[in-house]
């Protein structure tokens, strides 16, 4: 690099010949990833000729420059460049731009804005999901276009479009707040993200986006932790909204109708009240309003749903906004069949009666545990790690496509444990025994897939694997467990 005078370089990118400039930046590229070059190269003024070249030139020319600031940002050179313009023009270019080689820089170079710490010397919004937020109302099919290239036949366009919603959705969920971030987690789940890294998670290619694959999965960890981690709160009109549509997806008889619309609020504050809990402080229901509450309310409003009491809310602790995220989108998609299993249990005494809600929250917990959610991202560094260094082993190991089909599991899961809870004729006292026939069948279907099976596989075996397998199963495991514990001697 010795050859390379950085003066002749910038005088040469000031040509007003296409030709030579492009020649200027194309070996600008080659050379700029040298710190020492690099550091003469911006006390030589080069800087203000390279945004200029990103801004306003084109073709090849562009695709060189864009690649030379991506190699100096590499560096954590050259920030200074950076601007509302600058990150205006990127994010034009991803929508708009054909060039494969023009595309990687410029989602190379958003990742390193989105990605700079906080705790830099830049302005506050500088950096991170916010510098992005004013361009992206000006382009706001930027999403999508960033979702349409997990598709692209060029494997390192594909992994550095993941790495940008990687980075997108870590700033997000880090730092915005708790109304803001899962809006864009919704947008993008929308645009059909998760459908793009499943299909990458089991292609033959996967060693190719296998870092940005992985990094996704373990985003996917942190969001189901966060979800778990919010506390089902009435005060919040979409929890509010959730458990009213709950309610009236189950198609309530007549005397539960009468209530006012929000008299899921108000059955919660009376059901605290009478227990002597005013929820840190907040006033409670005076005793008449309760009393009026009272006459309104269904006295199996809540447990006719397969709640154990009369305040939901409250049993959504262990799972959180997860568990009510899970039940309410099982609901949804077999509305019909929800209804006519709430007819066929109210036809049957109480403690044959299976606990449909309970059921779904159960499901979530099986889940949450099976595929270690609470496991720390240090651990999910070293997979990552085992994957790059080229052990193929570890693809089948590392990679867990099922994980983002995470509603589909709930609801087979919901299918599997009614029907153990009929098949076992279990009670109310059994709960514990069938939930424990669901994790048996969970560890084995699930835990057994490779990483290639098709998800209707999964779901078919979930549903057909007979009772009689699952109890040799239990007792096998019975067995090893003891064996672990006392040793063969037994």
């Amino acid at each position: 690099m010795a050859d390379v005078n950085p003066a002749d370089l910038i005088n040469r990118m000031r040509s007003d010949e296409d030709s030579a400039r492009k020649m200027a930046v194309f070996k600008l590229q080659q050379v700029i990833g040298d710190p020492s070059f690099a550091d003469v190269f911006i006390q030589a003024g080069g800087l203000s000729r390279l945004r200029s070249l990103c801004l306003r030139t084109s073709g090849n020319t562009l695709a060189y420059s864009l690649g030379s600031l991506n190699r100096l940002l590499e560096l954590d050179m050259g920030w200074e460049i950076i601007s509302n313009e600058m990150i205006e023009h990127l994010i034009d270019i991803v929508v708009t731009q054909p060039l494969v080689n023009m595309l990687r820089s410029a989602l190379s170079i958003l990742v390193a804005i989105v990605s700079r710490p906080h705790t830099s010397s830049s302005q506050a919004g500088s950096f991170g999901f916010r510098a992005l937020k004013p361009a992206l109302a000006i382009q706001p099919s930027f999403l999508e276009m960033l979702v349409t290239r997990l598709s692209s036949a060029d494997h390192a366009l594909c992994a550095n479009a993941l790495s940008l919603i990687n980075s997108l959705m870590r700033d997000s969920i880090a730092h915005e707040p708790e109304t803001e971030w899962p809006k864009l987690v919704k947008r993008l789940q929308d645009l059909g993200v998760i459908k793009a890294v499943y299909m990458l998670m089991q292609s033959s290619s996967l060693t190719d986006v296998a870092s940005s694959v992985l990094e996704f999965q373990s985003l996917t960890k942190v969001l189901l932790r966060k979800w778990r981690e919010v506390h089902v709160d009435l005060e919040k009109p979409d929890h509010r909204r959730a458990l009213k549509a709950l309610h009236l997806a189950s198609n309530p008889p007549p005397k539960s109708l009468s209530a006012s619309a929000d008299a899921t609020v108000n059955d919660e504050q009376r059901d605290s009240t009478e227990d002597g809990d005013t929820d840190n402080g907040k006033t409670p229901l005076s005793r008449k309003a309760s009393k009026n509450m009272s006459r309104r309310h269904h006295p199996e409003k809540w447990r006719r749903l397969g709640f154990a009491t009369e305040s939901p809310s409250y049993e959504f602790e262990e799972v959180g906004f997860l568990g009510m995220m899970d039940l309410t989108d099982w609901v949804r998609r077999y509305e019909d069949i929800f209804q006519k299993l709430l007819l066929e249990q109210a036809s049957k005494p109480p403690e044959q009666r299976c606990p449909i809600a309970r059921a779904s929250l159960a499901v979530t917990l099986v889940l949450y545990d099976h595929f270690e959610v609470d496991r720390g991202e240090s651990e999910d560094t070293r997979q990552r790690y085992l994957v790059l260094d080229g052990d193929r082993l570890a693809l089948d190991r590392v990679f867990k496509p099922l994980l983002l089909q995470w509603s589909r599991l709930h609801c087979a899961g919901v299918a599997a444990f009614l029907r153990l809870w009929k098949e076992t004729g279990a009670e109310a006292e059994d709960f514990s025994k069938v939930e424990d026939l669901v994790r048996i069948l969970v560890e084995q279907v699930i835990g057994q897939a490779p990483r290639t099976k098709d998800l209707s596989e999964v779901e078919e075996e979930m549903g057909d694997m007979e009772l009689g397998r699952l109890r040799e199963l239990q007792m096998d495991l019975l067995e090893l467990t003891y064996e672990d514990a006392w040793g063969h001697h037994l």
